[in-house]
């Protein structure tokens, strides 16, 4: 390496990031400045990508989990050719800019994934691997390796303190997935001061060796550029193994008042620290946003070889593409995240005659899609065997070779939603993931970051309510439905019968703008008359009709429809005629035209009573200002779960007594 070019590169990251964060007058200049030499080294001498096209399926990722430092993946990008000016860099965290605080998928070119809430990119970057890994298996033909890429992710110390990277760090050992790499940003400070009030207990690098990843250690990150070269060289070889680089930082390199202190690491320098800083640097104390020539012909070397790997790639793709005409059609459905033709036939052929638990539904349904769907994988967390999500004749995930469409997440709730939000930046795989669903708590941090990229991940929820029974209050879910329907752009199913199963997981794989959960009983529910399969794709559909104008309206989800439907026909017997309303959806029902929403709902009948095993929270918006709700607003109890619904007022009984009350 050129020292005196390098250096020159490595402070023109240092000063752009510091420039464009004074200028805010708001951002995290401590991480640029510490950690600009080891993403120098990997940005201009490892990394394997090409601006001009930020999609290239074979390009490596780059995920800067800690997301508060963005300004050193902006000056990155910006330095590599990709599409982000040195104005986007002055409107850093400006209304509309392409330079928001923390990075956005989506927003900006050249950022693979939204980080900011810490530990969430460490567990993504496993997920990608996964992908990678599952994807070359499926393509990848001998002497036609397509599929051939690492995944790279500068982690800090706030990121690895988190449980769900050491969540992700265990199974990426367990999994041996060599084409993962972690830069460690160790610089030993966080918002609060040096990490020891908190952080001086544990070995990082011992703990990592402990879950069977390489470990390397560069004790003068600051300068050591060969180091960094070198400890990167050996991680590209390893493949066996991921790697994990510590390297030793000083945050905020280069003030001479506040580097290596806590005050650098989350407010902008001032002007007289800026000034002192460049100095210190043998950067002119009066330039600002200043990229040298040198610098720029430096990337645009690093551009061109990345072109030139793209390129080469192009050609085999291109051969692989002629010999296997039929896997080129399953690669362009997969990247687009796309259905192929007649998907769903195996899905439409089922049949229910019989009552059955939606858990055991849905592991019907996910295995017929499965057969149209060759890019659907995933897992649960240890519960396979009860949430029922296992693709039969799928095989399970190799830590050698990549075959196998079921993953084995372990008891891993937090870090399997990150891991899943991973496979689905990639791309070319479609996750879906299971657990209880009071554990959905677990998943949470994931699941909002799914909402917030449109991610589509399928989560498969199942034991979801006091049906539960004898587990009792702490496995039986009250509060979740509410909360997670809270999520802007989360779909929140949860089916009434069998029948609507098979509806759920078909709206699921053909919505790719965001993520679904699949809510499903422990309990057996009958087969309902009038479910149908396609009415789930509208939200909510009138179940059943009375033969005179209605007077009421129950509105009903999961296994409280079949209590709607008993009620309606007790009530019938009494002369009062009443509609019921399936609901399995509230986001897909509000999003339905003003015209079909007053059809199953028509404003003039105000008459209606909502029955749900959960608390209230939300529901006045569907039965209106004097409706009615059926639900708890209290956790659940240990005992069998006919009991728990009859104590709970979950009964006949009792929603015919609402419903008179409503129409005296």
């Amino acid at each position: 390496m050129g020292a005196s070019r390098d250096q020159l590169c490595i402070n023109t990251i240092r000063t752009l990031a510091i420039d464009a964060i004074q200028q805010a007058n708001s951002g995290h200049p401590g991480l640029p400045m510490g950690a600009a030499p080891m993403a120098y080294v990997l940005w201009r001498h490892h990394l394997r990508h090409q601006p001009e096209n930020p999609g290239w399926p074979n390009r490596d990722r780059f995920i800067l989990s800690p997301g508060h430092g963005s300004m050193l993946l902006y000056a990155l990008l910006h330095l590599s050719g990709y599409d982000l000016s040195l104005d986007d860099l002055r409107a850093f965290r400006q209304w509309g800019s392409r330079t928001p605080g923390h990075p956005e998928f989506g927003h900006t070119a050249g950022v693979e994934t939204t980080t900011g809430p810490l530990g969430q990119g460490a567990g993504n970057a496993v997920g990608m691997a996964i992908a990678e890994r599952l994807l070359a298996h499926r393509f990848n033909r001998p002497g036609q390796t397509i599929v051939d890429h690492c995944t790279y992710a500068l982690v800090s110390d706030g990121d690895l303190m988190e449980g769900v990277a050491a969540e992700a760090a265990s199974l990426a050992g367990h999994l041996r997935l060599g084409k993962l790499v972690y830069l460690y940003d160790d610089n030993g400070i966080t918002i609060d001061g040096d990490t020891s009030v908190a952080f001086s207990g544990e070995d990082v690098g011992q703990r990592f060796a402990a879950y069977g990843w390489q470990v390397q250690t560069v004790e003068d990150g600051d300068h050591d550029l060969e180091g960094i070269d070198a400890a990167l060289t050996a991680a590209r070889q390893e493949t066996t193994r991921p790697s994990i680089i510590i390297v030793k930082t000083t945050i905020g390199f280069g003030s001479p008042n506040r580097a290596g202190t806590s005050g650098i690491h989350g407010s902008p320098l001032g002007a007289e620290e800026i000034a002192r800083t460049k100095t210190a640097l043998g950067w002119d104390p009066g330039a600002q946003f200043l990229v040298p020539d040198e610098v720029r012909a430096e990337f645009r070397q690093a551009a061109r070889a990345g072109a030139e790997r793209a390129a080469a790639w192009q050609n085999l793709f291109d051969a692989w593409s002629q010999a296997h005409p039929e896997l080129r059609r399953e690669w362009d459905c997969a990247m687009a995240g796309g259905l192929a033709e007649g998907w769903s036939e195996a899905l439409d052929a089922l049949e229910h005659p019989a009552p059955v638990a939606t858990r055991k539904a849905s592991e019907r349904a996910l295995n017929a899609a499965a057969k149209g769907v060759p890019s659907l994988c995933g897992g649960s967390a240890d519960l396979a065997a009860s949430v029922l999500t296992r693709i039969k004749d799928g095989g399970d995930f190799n830590a050698a070779d990549g075959s196998g469409r079921n993953l084995h997440f372990g008891i891993r709730e937090h870090a399997m939603g990150a891991i899943a939000n991973g496979m689905a930046y990639h791309g070319g795989v479609r996750p879906y993931v299971g657990t209880f669903f009071v554990f959905s708590d677990y998943m949470r941090p994931a699941v909002r970051l799914a909402a917030m990229c449109h991610l589509p991940v399928i989560y498969v929820w199942s034991h979801d309510s006091i049906g539960v029974g004898e587990d009792g209050p702490t496995h039986q879910p009250v509060e979740q439905l509410a909360s997670l329907r809270a999520i802007p752009g989360l779909r929140v199913i949860r089916p009434a019968d069998a029948v609507e199963t098979t509806g759920a997981w078909k709206a699921a794989l053909e919505h790719t703008g965001g993520p679904t959960a699949l809510v499903l009983t422990r309990q057996q529910l009958p087969i309902l008359d009038g479910s149908r399969v396609d009415a789930v794709a509208r939200g909510a559909y009138i179940l059943s009709e009375p033969p005179t104008a209605a007077r009421a309206i129950l509105i009903a989800t999961g296994s409280e429809v079949s209590l709607a439907t008993a009620a309606a026909a007790a009530l019938a017997d009494s002369g009062i005629p009443v509609r019921v309303v399936s609901m399995p959806c509230w986001e897909i029902f509000a999003q339905q035209s003003e015209e079909y929403r007053n059809r199953v709902l028509p404003p003039a009948l105000g008459a209606r009573v909502a029955i749900e095993a959960g608390v209230p929270l939300g529901w006045h918006q569907w039965v209106g200002s004097d409706g009615r709700v059926i639900a708890l607003d209290h956790f659940g109890a240990s005992a069998p779960a006919t009991r728990l619904f009859s104590e709970f007022g979950f009964s006949v009984e009792r929603v015919v007594g609402e419903v008179r009350e409503l129409l005296r």
